[in-house]
């Protein structure tokens, strides 16, 4: 039968270019919306179609990897979703070790408890045991990868960085006025009394007038004013920094990717409207099947670009 190759091995050693492929490995697993285990990688077939995600299910102390066909996975940016899977059908699965063969007969048991155990797997007889994907059977996807045609848009992202808006210096510097002072001064003068008498009385002995003139001196005082300076605090200053916010207002133009459904004749398309975000991309699942590129060896790749 045809040979399961990990994803890894066959970017290893054939070196396919995985720019553009979505890799899941690492991503948690859901089963009807309850976590069930993590992605550990993808098989493909030698061609480098998608077949199987690889899924540890084990406990906090154990390990086991199950195959679940890539077809029931819905794969997103931070989870693989396995919607049609339960937790008990999970735990019912064969488990898988590393470079095992997975046979026919194993795929086609797991495939019965995938479907619930009811329904007859349509298996058919292929040449040495290969197990039939059914890839010329459009309405059977089980093995098929999931195509997504994703419309992207542009949003803006804002920046900031810390730049030097200004400075500012600090220092002092001297000025000058002029104040007038008011200042009481006291100073001496000379005070004369000068008393008329009644009753002259005569001057003894012999006196010639202008004779013993005497002149007297007297010394008179005053305050004078000086000014001094003498330096006080009057106002002290502490420097400091402090953040404030102010809103400005940023204008840029963006794009989007819009959907564009051409018809031809009398036909009507389920999805066709202008949708965006998870919603949005459900919807063109459902409503178109993306163009594969026939040129990429990793035919079934899962793109998230």
């Amino acid at each position: 039968m045809t040979k399961l190759i990990p994803l890894s091995q066959l970017v290893r050693e054939h070196n396919y270019d995985l720019g553009d492929v979505f890799d899941p490995t690492g991503l948690p697993a859901y089963a009807s919306g309850e976590k069930v285990g993590t992605v550990r990688g993808a098989l493909t077939e030698d061609g480098g179609k998608l077949r199987y995600l690889i899924v540890d299910v084990g406990g906090w102390f154990s390990t086991k990897e199950v195959l679940v066909p890539v077809g029931l996975a819905r794969i997103d940016d931070d989870r693989v979703s396995i919607d049609s899977m339960s937790k008990e059908q999970v735990k019912e699965m064969s488990e898988y070790r590393e470079g095992q063969d997975y046979s026919s007969e194993t795929q086609a048991a797991d495939e019965r408890v995938l479907r619930g155990g009811t329904q007859t797997v349509p298996l058919v007889s292929m040449p040495g045991g290969q197990y039939d994907y059914r890839d010329q059977d459009a309405s059977d996807t089980t093995y098929t990868t999931p195509q997504k045609l994703q419309l992207l848009e542009e949003r803006l992202q804002v920046n900031k960085q810390r730049m030097v808006a200004g400075s500012v210096e600090i220092g002092k510097r001297v000025e000058t006025r002029t104040e007038n002072v008011n200042v009481g001064l006291e100073r001496e003068e000379l005070v004369i009394e000068r008393r008329a008498v009644s009753e002259p009385r005569p001057v003894e002995g012999n006196v010639t007038l202008g004779d013993a003139t005497q002149t007297l001196r007297v010394d008179l005082e005053a305050e004078t004013a000086r000014l001094d300076k003498q330096a006080f605090v009057t106002e002290e200053v502490e420097i400091g920094k402090r953040t404030v916010t102010e809103q400005e207002t940023l204008q840029g133009t963006v794009g989007r990717e819009v959907l564009d459904v051409t018809r031809s004749g009398d036909v009507t398309v389920d999805g066709d409207r202008d949708v965006t975000g998870r919603d949005g991309r459900n919807a063109l699942e459902r409503g178109v099947d993306a163009v594969k590129d026939a040129a990429d060896p990793l035919d079934g790749k899962i793109d998230r670009r």
